[in-house]
């Protein structure tokens, strides 16, 4: 990194010559910390300072014009010395959660009482065929406790393409075979023109399985299997418009066509699944509003996140009455000094219609869930969850070189660590849950003990010890930070 900060300089210095009657002047001692890659050389004497040039280093793939347009400033703009360093930590903060690039360092000179803003980037790997090794369940708890669950493994190629064509688009495409077969190819242009405020985005998916949960007995999920065929399979395209209000505030609309059908085995077991009907079309129209103000995506510290989202089905059988949902959520994330950081979370969905399928009936334990009830999904109209955690980490972020690898994006390994004490509650209103299960319109919660890992190219590990209500202890791993 001293290498980079070095190279940095050298390279300004060879922008911007001095005059032989200037001195240059060295760069003042910045106290930083760890993840802030900002080096100023000030104006002395002077309150504003106009930028002069921005210029960019390393984004041999990246355009030129993707970066320019997450800036807040631009050249002729006059800015303040006395914020100056918080400025362009915040612009750093903008390019390095692109998530285009390893590293970003920011540095400006002052020459002749005016700016020039060098940003360095040392950019990732952007194709990406990974194999697809996986579980054909929710969570690593579900899968365990199937009896065939060795069966129950999915197999094929994840070809993912960020940063196509310089432009930050991304290409998506999976080929999975086994117990779940998917077939899948998606296009995301976040934004379009010269100031990126318009984007779209398009997608189209094909699925069968072996398997199908059917209904759901005792908080737990109960699986058909059919020896031969599909007992469910799925299709739908989808495209729709991205708007760029502001670098922070983010807008998706989107139109999809679903068609969906399953066994008369499911229908014959459980005829609420699709209301009595082995098949269904529907168009779900859907607008999702993202306020995102955190440090890092990957796993923040600072900062807030919020997102509102509103879907509406029509369902194209003249029947079945139409879908409407709310979903929202809200995130916050502090850090309370001591390398300890404060993070609560709280999120919720409200689904109206005059009858329900049990297709659609999902709360919590599917894309959220209290921690610890891992082995549980709880059905229902309407959810809340709120998710607490302290994390502290006891080193710095450090850095793992790989001497034997001569590929400098691949050959050094960020690494940080955390020790994570949280809390979770949730509750789950079901007007008419089946007598079995005991979990809906009660209060969930649970406490425990996690170790976080953050390394590169974004991926977060943790491993956590849970106790929860019902006194049922137990260590899960996930692969994303929960809140």
């Amino acid at each position: 990194m001293l290498g980079l900060l070095l190279s940095l300089r050298v390279l300004l210095a060879g922008l911007l010559p001095t005059p032989p009657d200037t001195v240059p002047r060295p760069l003042p001692p910045v106290v930083v910390p760890a993840d802030t890659l900002v080096r100023i050389q000030p104006c002395p004497g002077l309150a504003t300072a106009r930028v002069s040039g921005i210029l960019f280093a390393g984004n041999n793939v990246t355009r030129e014009r993707i970066l320019r347009a997450e800036l807040d400033f631009h050249e002729g703009d006059s800015l303040s010395q006395a914020d100056l360093q918080a400025r362009l930590e915040a612009n750093r903060r903008r390019l390095f959660n692109l998530q285009l690039f390893h590293t970003v360092l920011a540095q400006a000179t002052c020459r002749n009482g005016q700016l020039t803003v060098l940003f360095a980037v040392q950019e990732r790997h952007y194709t990406f065929p990974v194999p697809i090794f996986s579980l054909a369940d929710r969570n690593f708890q579900a899968w365990r406790n199937r009896s065939d669950r060795w069966q129950r493994l999915d197999y094929g190629m994840h070809l993912l393409r960020t940063n196509f064509r310089g432009r930050n688009e991304q290409v998506i495409a999976n080929l999975q075979l086994g117990f779940n077969r998917k077939y899948e190819l998606f296009y995301e242009a976040p934004g379009l023109g010269r100031y990126r405020r318009l984007g779209f985005g398009v997608g189209i998916s094909y699925y069968q399985s072996r398997s199908l949960d059917y209904i759901t007995r005792d908080d737990r999920l109960v699986p058909l299997r059919a020896e031969t065929g599909f007992p469910i399979q799925r299709f739908y395209t989808s495209g729709g418009l991205r708007l760029r209000h502001t670098v922070n505030f983010l807008s998706a609309i989107d139109v999809a066509y679903h068609h969906e059908q399953i066994s008369e085995a499911i229908n014959d077991s459980n005829p609420r699944y699709f209301q009595n009907q082995t098949r269904r079309e529907y168009l779900e129209f859907s607008l999702v509003n993202t306020l995102n103000q955190r440090n890092t995506f990957a796993y923040p510290l600072t900062g807030q996140y919020a997102q509102a989202a509103l879907l509406h089905r029509v369902f194209l059988d003249n029947q079945t009455p139409g879908l409407t949902t709310f979903r929202l959520r809200y995130a916050k994330y502090v850090s309370l000094g001591h390398r300890f950081y404060y993070s609560a979370g709280v999120s919720g969905q409200a689904r109206l219609t005059r009858s329900l399928s049990y297709a659609d009936a999902h709360a919590l334990g599917y894309d959220a869930m209290v921690r610890g009830y891992d082995a549980y999904v709880i059905d229902g109209r309407h959810y809340a969850l709120l998710q607490q955690g302290v994390s502290f980490r006891p080193f710095k972020a450090s850095q793992i070189h790989l001497g034997f690898i001569d590929d400098p994006k691949l050959n050094t390994i960020p690494l940080a660590l955390y020790l994570n004490v949280f809390g979770d509650a949730g509750y789950v209103d079901n007007p008419n849950p089946l007598p079995q299960n005991q979990l809906p319109n009660r209060l969930l919660s649970a406490a425990g003990l996690g170790l976080h890992v953050v390394t590169y190219y974004d991926w977060v590990f943790t491993l956590e010890y849970t106790l929860n209500r019902l006194g049922e202890t137990g260590y899960f791993i996930r692969t994303a930070f929960p809140i």
